[in-house]
């Protein structure tokens, strides 16, 4: 009986498990890193970025976020949406073809691969036969035409990729179509481009590599004309009206070609190089926008000059007299438009990507006044130096109907409006810039108070001045999530000395404001070196767009601790030179004086000796801070260390901080140091290099990385032969040495560690609580740390009446030194009250948010040590929340524990016992595992690659996800004009027979089948099988 009721109990207990705790990676954050393809669908109105990984993204209106990952690891390097359908295809770089399609499911869309393809080509030929170079979904949305880099045209129907070979266009048949004087100069090449006329939809422009454009009718099997340029061909363009096609080179020539039917003679070619006369790079795309009246708007990607400006990413955009380079601050891959009007879907902006950080900007070329030069703000990137200016040239009155050009970057997406003047860039509501510098930790706050959060929001809107007020174009799909429960910050911390500000309560991480805490300090940084500066008369007429610089001014601005009290409205800061910040918020521009208040950690201990960096030299001079979190005190720590532990008490108007020397604690409010503690082992020398002190200069190591490859690719080459048999067995070796070896164990044994480690000294966690230090009657406010060797410090505080708090000191007198047996680090103190709940943060009770601790029971200590609950290593920790999915009454505070092996683990207080784990983080990403962060409701944050968080969630109650729905658009599959795909009659009608058989026989089965019972509860079966292998068994009837 007594098992069976333990079963009883346990089985129950299982139960609330599942009410309580579920795993989920719930969204991505960020740009996604490593993008390498750029998809628009005007119809659907989403966007589409493939990366280098596999991963596909689709982003619509605000919310509306779909993802897919294809099983092969290669990288994206074409999309391509389906006109006016929600189905879209992907090229690999492993020459596969991939179909995808937003599947509706109980009432929410998903993105599903439906099918695959590789082109063969006939017996015996080589690969580049079938490799494939140009992609164009034809506006039929039933034919895909592949350009190869043999030259071919292979013509492919889907979405079920049956190939028509009768339909095929061949190079044999171009060539001999093609003037014989032509070909005898010039091997074609591969197919570079491929257009469909917007006119007549049975003709195709193929573009060559060598130059040569053949416009090529479907219908009739046959050439109309030949363009033959001379210049290496890079993209085509064919106007909208159908009348010309546009030509962009690999000399930076662009050419304007007459589509008249008649073949073009080498002597018509009108050519221009915008940026002649000297070399210039290949113009990589090129596109012409018409507007209602005036010139049509003229844009393309590269051409700059080699020599001069070779390195620079540039979109030009001319119209009529105005020309403007806009410089991105990163790699362009590809950008497209959106247009305004009857025939288009969206308004006419320009999307570009990069390669570097996310922007999306929007540049509206509108109302432009003759001869003006405009000067605006705008802040970019890593800027220790205040605003910069853009300068942009604006000339001609024509108004234009709205369009907006979006590119992609390696890492910014940019949407800027061309119809407002100045061509302002439209703020993005996703894809947002995480690592314009590179983030270097993480720090989130939940519930903000709705008062702290619009003075944050008011502040943040004055930095966005420069921003256009037009709405964010891209608005496909529906976003069906709830309305976040409540208002959550995420504080990122960047290697420029940045704060930012992000709304991490839905789906969409929004920026809210930038703080910058370079202003107190003399950095590197030269106010007048300001590359977004653009003077009149300059040629290019540059202008910078993106806020993308990895490369920070002064590493030791870099901020590596953050905390905010959401009920004072206190921040502090704490960064890589020792360097602590108290930030107040204020509504209005201040202009004060930051005095430094020095802490000395070594405490005068002799036969140590700084050898790291220096500290950053505090401003003497009133320094004019803009509205928003302003510094009113500064703690400089001696040694000027990097800060690994700091902590705020608003109530009682103290900040606590730790280094590898030792921990500090300072009043804010009488600006004074009341205890400092040397923590620092006598035999610990690496303590005091600093982590920037074998830093080389990043010109040395780059270059001396460029020799090492040089000298590894000679020696490859001298050696190959001579140690492939050498390789083969030290390999052979390797593995039979692995395969013995036993892997690292998730449980181990805690072992002892020698004192003699080094950094023992540094302080990993620091924690106030009101407690029971000194004995159990009396509790009392006290301060704990806790180091890298496993040496816990308590101190009792002393604090006077509130009445006289800013007269008399603030006292600590050491109570407790706690020394773990095994040495391990210490990575986390709590205290837990007499209902065993963690006590409530600063001000918490004082505001009604929170219950008052339970002072009756005793208190508890938990103390979290690397090692302290049997699992290898314990990395990152947090106390959550978890309520019930059941009973909205009914919740647990609980341990979150994320270890060197990525799992998370959910661990019971205050009896301490193990509830849930879960695989989270790859073990071998390092950098994913430091950065998490964890929230007060059972979330975390950690970084995916150094531009994206991954969004996860361990509670069932708090989930935070995509859940939207994108509809097939109006003009769908069953409203295609007349399919100009040129195939016989006699095809057209056997296909149509086909099908007027095909439905009448289903007529006659719905019949039969609705009257058996048998049947229908097979079908019943059925449908709740495997749905995706019933798709990938039979796409076209899953896509119909």
């Amino acid at each position: 009986m007594k098992r069976f009721r333990r079963h009883g109990q346990e089985s129950q207990r299982d139960r609330l498990k599942q009410e309580l705790f579920q795993f989920n990676k719930t969204v991505e954050h960020g740009f996604p890193h490593q993008p390498s393809a750029l998809g628009y669908s005007p119809s659907l109105q989403l966007l589409a970025i493939g990366t280098r990984s596999g991963a596909i993204k689709l982003y619509g209106a605000p919310g509306v976020e779909f993802m897919g990952l294809h099983d092969e690891n290669a990288a994206v390097t074409q999309v391509h949406f389906l006109p006016h359908q929600v189905e879209l295809v992907t090229l690999l770089d492993d020459n596969s073809l991939h179909m995808w399609t937003l599947k509706a499911h109980t009432g929410l869309s998903e993105l599903l691969e439906i099918g695959r393809f590789t082109l063969t080509g006939p017996p015996g030929a080589p690969p580049s036969v079938t490799r494939v170079t140009a992609v164009l979904a034809h506006s039929s949305g039933e034919l895909l035409l592949l350009g190869t880099e043999g030259g071919h045209v292979f013509i492919v129907e889907v979405p079920g990729f049956r190939e028509l070979e009768e339909r095929n266009i061949s190079l044999d048949q171009v060539a001999s179509s093609v003037p014989d004087d032509y070909i005898g100069r010039r091997n074609l090449e591969h197919v570079e481009a491929l257009q469909e006329n917007p006119v007549n939809p049975n003709q195709v422009v193929i573009g060559y590599g060598r130059g040569l454009m053949v416009i090529w009718d479907l219908e009739k099997q046959s050439a109309v004309q030949h363009i033959p340029a001379t210049q290496q061909l890079e993209s085509v363009w064919w106007t909208e009206d159908g009348d010309y096609l546009l030509s962009s080179h690999s000399d930076g020539s662009y050419c304007r070609w007459m589509v008249s039917g008649v073949d073009v003679n080498e002597e018509e070619e009108k050519s221009d190089i915008p940026y002649g006369h000297f070399p210039c790079k290949a113009i990589s795309k090129i596109i012409q926008l018409p507007t209602e009246e005036g010139p049509p708007f003229l844009l393309f990607s590269g051409g700059m000059p080699r020599a001069s400006y070779g390195d620079r990413h540039c979109i030009t955009v001319i119209h009529g007299k105005t020309h403007v380079a806009l410089d991105f601050t990163s790699r362009i891959i590809d950008f497209f438009a959106i247009r305004d009007g009857p025939q288009h879907t969206g308004t006419q902006h320009t999307g570009t990507q990069h390669t570097g950080t996310q922007h999306t900007g929007t540049q509206h070329t509108g109302p432009q006044h003759t001869g003006t030069q405009h000067t605006g703000t705008q802040h970019t990137g890593t800027q220790h130096t205040g605003t910069q200016h853009t300068g942009t040239q604006h000339t001609g009155t024509q108004h234009t109907g709205t369009q907006h050009t979006g590119t992609q970057h390696t890492g910014t997406q940019h949407t800027g409006t061309q119809h407002t003047e100045g061509w302002p860039v439209i703020q993005t509501p996703y894809l947002v810039p995480l690592h314009s510098s590179a983030i270097t930790c993480s720090h989130h706050v939940s519930a903000i108070p709705l008062k702290l959060w619009e003075r944050v929001l008011a502040v943040g809107d004055l930095q966005s001045t420069h921003y256009s007020k037009k709405p964010w174009p891209i608005t496909g799909g529906q976003n069906l999530a709830p309305d976040p429960p409540q208002r959550d910050l995420l504080l990122t911390g960047h290697e420029d000395g940045t704060v930012r500000f992000w709304d991490a309560s839905g789906v969409c991480l929004y920026p809210m404001y930038k703080l910058s805490t370079a202003g107190v300090f003399h950095t590197d940084a030269d106010p007048n070196d300001n590359m977004n500066q653009g003077s009149e008369g300059e040629w290019p007429p540059f202008r910078k767009v993106g806020c993308f610089d990895p490369y920070s001014d002064d590493p030791r601005l870099g901020v590596q601790k953050i905390h905010l009290c959401k009920y004072s409205g206190y921040l502090t800061v704490a960064g890589t030179a020792g360097q602590i910040l108290m930030l107040e918020l204020n509504d209005e521009a201040a202009e004060q004086t930051v005095e430094a208040k020095v802490v000395d950690l070594l405490q005068g201990q002799e036969g140590f000796r700084w050898k790291g960096h220096t500290q950053l030299d505090v401003r003497e001079e009133p320094v004019l801070f803009p509205p928003g979190f302003q510094p009113f005190a500064l703690v400089q720590c001696q040694p000027p260390a990097v800060v690994t532990a700091l902590t705020l008490h608003s109530e009682w108007k103290l900040v606590a901080f730790g280094t590898s020397h030792g921990f500090g604690l300072y009043d804010y409010q009488q600006k004074n140091n009341v205890l400092i503690k040397c923590t620092l082992n006598p035999s610990d020398q690496l303590a005091m290099e600093g982590p920037l002190s074998r830093v080389k200069s990043i010109k040395k190591s780059l270059r001396q990385s460029f020799r090492r490859i040089r000298r590894s690719r000679v020696s490859l080459r001298k050696h190959h032969v001579t140690n492939s048999n050498k390789l083969q067995e030290a390999n052979a070796r390797l593995e039979a040495e692995l395969a013995e070896m036993e892997l690292a164990p998730v449980q181990r044994k805690i072992e002892a560690r020698s004192s003699d480690d080094s950094f023992t000294g540094l302080v990993r966690t620091i924690y106030f609580a009101d407690t029971f230090l000194s004995d159990s009657s009396h509790n009392t406010p006290s301060l704990w740390a806790g180091t890298n060797g496993g040496c816990v410090f308590a101190y009792m505080l002393r604090l006077p009446p509130v009445e006289h708090r800013a007269e008399e000191p603030v006292t600590a007198q050491p109570a407790k030194e706690i020394q773990l047996m095994h040495r391990a680090p210490v990575v986390g103190i709590v205290v837990l009250d007499g209902h065993g709940a963690p006590l409530p943060e600063p001000l918490e009770v004082a505001h009604d948010l929170a219950r008052s601790p339970d002072m009756q029971g005793s208190h508890h200590l938990l103390v979290i040590s690397e090692e302290q609950f049997k699992m290898f290593t314990v990395r990152r920790v947090g106390v959550s929340w978890f309520g019930s999915s059941r009973s909205e009454d009914y919740g647990e505070s609980g341990l979150v524990v994320l270890t060197n092996q990525g799992d998370v683990h959910v661990v019971s207080l205050p009896n301490v016992k193990m509830q849930v784990h879960y695989p989270c983080v790859r073990r071998e990403d390092v950098s994913g595992i430091a950065s998490c962060v964890f929230t007060k409701h059972g979330q975390g944050f950690y970084l995916i690659s150094p531009s994206e968080f991954e969004r996860f969630s361990v509670s069932t109650r708090c989930v935070v996800e995509p859940r939207c729905l994108v509809e097939v658009p109006l003009h769908s599959s069953t409203q295609r004009r007349p399919q100009p795909d040129g195939a016989s009659s006699a095809h057209r009608n056997a296909r149509q027979d086909s099908e007027d058989a095909e439905s009448a026989a289903k007529r006659v089965m719905e019949h039969a089948l609705l009257n058996d019972e048998k049947v229908l509860e097979e079908i019943q079966k059925s449908l709740e099988g495997d749905q995706t292998s019933i798709l990938e068994n039979n796409v076209k009837s899953a896509v119909a």
